[in-house]
C-alpha cells in the first residue's frame, strides 16, 4: 500500500536478500536498518519466514525481504521454508545473492540454480551477487573474484555484478547501500515513517524466543522446536494513554517428551534462563515492560503437522505432503 501526500522525489526499491544458511543474510540486514530485527545465531536455518525490513537514506526507501536460506530437504518443514524464499523473490526490483566468501564458494551458486531452476515457470530477475564476511579474509582483493562471477554468470545468466563487504567491520557497505539507492525507482514510499517491517509485535515476540533456544539448546532441539502465542495483552496508562506493560504467554512446541525435560531444565532452570534473555530481547524491542510467561508442550511431530506450520506463517508448498493433522 502506498502512502499519500509524499515528498516528489521519494524513491523506492524493494530487494530480496538470498542465499544458503549462514550466509550472513540477517546480520547484513541488522547491520542496513539499524537495529536488531532479524534473529542471528551461529546455527544454520534460524530463519523460518520471509518478512520485509524497511530503511531510508534520505529520501529513498529500501525495502529488504529476509528470507531463510535455501537448501536441501525433504521434511516438510523445510520444503515450506524453501517456499518462503522462493517466493520473497517475487516481485522484487533486485536480488541480492548473498555467498559466504569463507566457505567453498562455487557450490554456493550451483546450490542457488539448482532450487531456482526446480521451481516450474520461475524466471529469475536482476541480482547482484554480495560476498559476505570480507573481514575473515586476508587480502581479499586478491582474491578472483571477477573470473568466479564471470563462471557464475553462466550459470546463472541473471547476475549482473558484485560486492565484497563484510557486516562486522562494515567494509563495502556503503558501495552497496550507494547502489541501491541509484537502482531505486521514482516512486512513493510503501511504509510510514518509522515503519521498520510489515510484521507485527506478536511474530517478532516468538522470533525472540526462539532465538534464545537457539542460542542455548544443542544439537537438533532447536530445529524441533516451534513457539506460538496464546495471549498478548497490552496494559494502558490511564493518563498516557500509552502501553506501559505487554502480558505475553507463549508456548514452546517440542517433538519429544525427552526434550520437553531439557528445555524446562533441572529445576526449572533452563527455562527461566530462556525467559529472562527472551523477555529483555522483547522489552528493548517494544520498549515497555514485558511479562513473559512460557509453557513447554509435547507435540510429535508438529514439523509434520499443518495446522502447526500455518500457525507460523508456514504455508503449503507445491510438493508438500498430505499432512492434516490435528494440533
Amino acid at each position: 500500500m502506498l502512502i499519500e501526500n509524499q515528498h516528489p522525489n521519494n524513491r523506492s526499491i524493494m530487494v530480496a536478500v538470498l542465499g544458503a544458511p549462514n550466509a550472513g543474510k540477517s546480520s547484513l540486514i541488522n547491520y542496513l536498518i539499524g537495529t536488531d530485527l532479524s534473529v542471528v545465531t551461529s546455527r544454520a536455518q534460524t530463519t523460518r519466514n520471509k518478512f520485509h525490513c524497511v530503511f531510508t537514506i534520505d529520501h529513498t526507501e529500501v525495502i529488504l525481504v529476509d528470507t531463510p536460506g535455501i537448501h536441501s530437504s525433504n521434511l516438510e518443514i523445510n520444503k515450506r521454508m524453501n517456499k518462503e524464499a522462493m517466493d520473497g523473490m517475487l516481485g522484487v526490483d533486485l536480488n541480492l545473492l548473498l555467498i559466504d566468501i569463507t566457505s567453498n564458494i562455487f557450490p554456493q551458486f550451483e546450490q542457488f540454480h539448482k532450487r531456482v531452476s526446480q521451481r516450474v515457470g520461475f524466471k529469475l530477475g536482476p541480482t547482484r551477487v554480495v560476498f559476505t564476511k570480507s573481514d575473515k579474509i586476508e587480502r581479499v582483493e586478491e582474491l578472483p573474484l571477477n573470473e568466479i562471477v564471470k563462471e557464475a554468470k553462466k550459470l546463472i545468466p541473471e547476475i549482473e555484478g558484485y560486492f565484497v563487504l563484510s557486516s562486522v567491520s562494515g567494509d563495502g557497505i556503503h558501495t552497496l547501500t550507494g547502489a541501491l539507492c541509484d537502482m531505486a525507482k521514482s516512486s512513493p514510499h510503501h511504509y510510514k515513517d518509522g515503519a521498520m517491517s510489515n510484521k507485527n509485535e506478536r511474530f517478532f515476540v516468538t522470533e525472540y524466543v526462539r532465538e534464545q533456544l537457539f542460542l542455548r539448546l544443542k544439537d537438533e532441539i532447536p530445529y524441533e522446536v516451534a513457539v506460538t502465542i496464546d495471549e498478548y495483552k497490552e496494559n494502558y496508562d490511564r493518563e498516557t494513554k500509552t502501553s506501559d506493560k505487554v502480558d505475553i504467554s507463549a508456548t514452546i512446541l517440542v517433538n519429544r517428551p525427552s526434550q520437553r525435560a531439557i528445555v524446562i531444565g533441572k529445576q526449572g532452570s533452563m527455562i527461566k534462563e530462556i525467559g529472562t534473555s527472551a523477555r529483555e530481547r522483547i522489552e528493548k524491542f517494544l520498549d515497555t515492560r514485558v511479562f513473559l510467561k512460557l509453557h513447554v508442550k509435547v507435540s510429535p511431530k508438529w514439523f509434520k503437522n499443518n495446522m502447526v506450520l500455518e500457525e507460523i506463517g508456514l504455508f503449503r508448498a507445491e510438493d508438500s505432503a498430505r499432512v492434516w493433522h490435528r494440533r
